[in-house]
């Protein structure tokens, strides 16, 4: 059993995103909510966007891991950006992270006006999938 991410013929072909993902029978579903560029105390860690994003999936990570998940497990990600943040950075900085493998998984940006978090320039939620270990 595993994870089928699809890119269907008459659809966009990327490298950093998917269209479709299919979950089989029996995964665990993990659902992860915003993570911004914070620290443990709650402080954004930096002013700049790269560093956010980065500091961003940490946290998913972090969280993932406390539900027996990686960065790998997860099926679909939504980014969400200030609208005065400089896109190229914020993905520069997570791009090699947001795949797993095989082909990459579900990907949903926006533009955003402003965030929960007051300096927060990215929040990322993912949903990822837990496929139990085949038996012999």
């Amino acid at each position: 059993m595993e994870i089928t991410r699809l890119q269907p013929d008459g659809l966009v072909v990327s490298p950093a995103f998917s269209h479709v993902a299919v979950v089989p029978p029996g995964a665990t579903t993990i659902y992860l909510g915003g993570q911004n560029g914070v620290d443990e105390t709650g402080a954004v860690v930096s002013p700049d966007v790269g560093a956010q994003a980065a500091r961003a999936l940490d946290n998913a990570a972090v969280a993932l891991a406390a539900a027996g998940a990686t960065l790998a497990d997860v099926v679909q990600w939504t980014v969400l950006i200030a609208a005065d943040a400089d896109l190229g950075a914020a993905y520069g900085a997570i791009a090699h992270r947001l795949g797993g493998p095989g082909a990459p998984p579900l990907v949903t940006a926006a533009r955003v006006a402003g965030l929960g978090v007051p300096g927060a320039l990215i929040e990322v939620s993912a949903v990822a999938a837990k496929v139990p270990a085949q038996q012999d």
